[in-house]
């Protein structure tokens, strides 16, 4: 007679799979819930702090979990709910500050003052002095340097700089913008371009010593530039250095164009010390910032939270791209700037820089210009080469450009004999001076050489 069959007994390849079967469903169950929740926050621009996007994600994630252990026996029923709570801890982690939520301002600098000063225009921003040097060489026209940024504040690599000009005679002010550095912040909706015209403007008039001349580095050569275009601003313009400059206005700002030489971007060590972006919560709010996904007046973290976390590694890229890729490996990243001085506002940053986008051509307004102005270029550049060259094209005021070989975007940058170049590229200007010798620099490009400048991808 036949006997019955014993059951099969599952063989160990066969647990394997059903066990690795599980765990995929279980890690995607997991990584749905994730993505429900980021879009959510990108929903609701992250309102409450993220809060409602992890209670949409928790919602759905148990009406799954009740619905797929609707008929199972017993404690199976809650198999279900593991990747729920695995995906809810994930993402509250991106709910819970890590840093404090009130601002933290760098402590004052050993080697200047720090005077806040309140403009007409309502910002609070804090301004710094050297006064020249008792040398016999006093240049009569008070020289103001806006810093680049846009929201951010002034590194002890510029802070040197100032220091060097003032040696030299000049009478030298700096101010660092709303919302950077030491200054005080201001609602996310009032960071515009045109407000930091304004605040310019303001500040000129706070100093009281008539006309300025004007040094404006990066983003801070935006607002100078802005200014030469607004005669009521302009007025108060001695003389411009316009150096390294953003994209002035909307359609400038929308050109493909190519950087200079090679930087250091890509090349150079890893900067140090701690990122922000190694915390969910701000990998999560500075990234969906960046791509667009989150407003820079996201309900997911405050203006004063993300600049307590924003650290100078989150910005080592930038700061490699500021040096030629010779450099690459001798960046003085323990002099470029500190923690304790380091600032920076990531979302404050990208509305100014929103508001650029936003604006119309300002070039007729340009082209009216009567103020002398000088505009310097970095050989090594990850500038776009047409931001500096619009503006060369449409200001005929520019009396001379200057070219700066072996250089990056930040010019004075404490290598070699880089900051003594530069001043004296500044000297020369403002003195109406030949460009310095022993190898004096050539007016490079000129309006009619612009073609050729960009064709040479120099």
């Amino acid at each position: 007679m036949p006997t019955a069959m014993s059951p099969a007994v599952p063989t160990y390849g066969m647990r394997l799979a059903r066990f690795t079967g599980r765990l995929l469903l279980a890690l995607a169950a997991v990584a749905t819930l994730v993505i429900v929740f980021l879009v959510t926050i990108a929903l609701t621009n992250g309102a409450g702090s993220g809060l409602g996007a992890w209670l949409t994600a928790l919602g759905v994630g148990t009406a799954a979990a009740l619905w797929r252990g609707r008929r199972r026996p017993g404690a199976r029923r809650l198999a279900p709910f593991l990747p729920v709570v695995v995906a809810a801890a994930l993402t509250a982690s991106v709910c819970i500050p890590t840093t404090p939520t009130a601002r933290r301002y760098p402590p004052d600098l050993p080697f200047v003052a720090t005077q806040h000063w309140t403009l007409a225009t309502g910002s609070r921003v804090a301004a710094y002095h050297y006064p020249p040097a008792n040398n016999g060489v006093r240049h009569p026209t008070p020289l103001v340097y806006l810093n680049g940024g846009p929201v951010r504040g002034i590194s002890l690599l510029d802070h040197r700089f100032l220091q060097l000009l003032a040696r030299q005679g000049f009478d030298v002010y700096a101010y660092e913008q709303a919302g950077g550095g030491r200054s005080d912040l201001l609602s996310m909706d009032q960071y515009t371009i045109s407000r930091s015209v304004r605040d310019l403007d303001a500040f000129i008039d706070r100093l009281d010593k008539g006309s300025v001349d004007v040094l404006g580095f990066s983003s801070g050569a935006v607002v100078l530039t802005r200014a030469l275009a607004e005669p009521g601003v302009a007025a108060g313009l001695h003389r411009a250095i316009i150096a390294e400059p953003g994209p002035m206005d909307g359609p400038t700002a929308h050109i493909a164009g190519h950087g200079g030489r090679p930087s250091a971007r890509g090349l150079a060590p890893t900067m140090p010390g701690p990122r922000s972006t190694h915390t969910p919560r701000y990998a999560v709010a500075f990234g969906l910032m960046r791509l667009g996904l989150l407003t820079p007046d996201t309900g997911l973290i405050g203006q004063a939270e993300g600049d307590n976390a924003f650290t100078a590694a989150d910005l080592g890229s930038d700061t490699a791209s500021a040096y030629c890729a010779r450099d690459a490996h001798r960046i003085p990243i323990p002099t470029e700037d500190t923690a304790q001085n380091f600032s920076f506002s990531p979302a404050a940053s990208l509305r100014v820089q929103q508001t650029v986008k936003d604006s119309p051509s300002i070039a007729p307004q340009l082209r009216r210009s009567r103020i002398p102005a000088m505009l310097m270029i970095a050989e090594c550049t990850s500038q776009v080469r047409q931001w500096a060259t619009t503006i060369l094209a449409n200001d005929p005021a520019i009396q001379r450009t200057q070219y700066m070989p072996g250089v990056g975007h930040h010019m004075w940058n404490g290598l070699d004999d880089n900051n003594d170049r530069a001043a004296a590229t500044i000297t020369a200007f403002l003195q109406d001076e030949p460009a310095p010798a022993p190898a004096p620099l050539p007016n490079y490009p000129t309006p009619d050489e612009i073609p050729a400048f960009l064709r040479d991808h120099k």
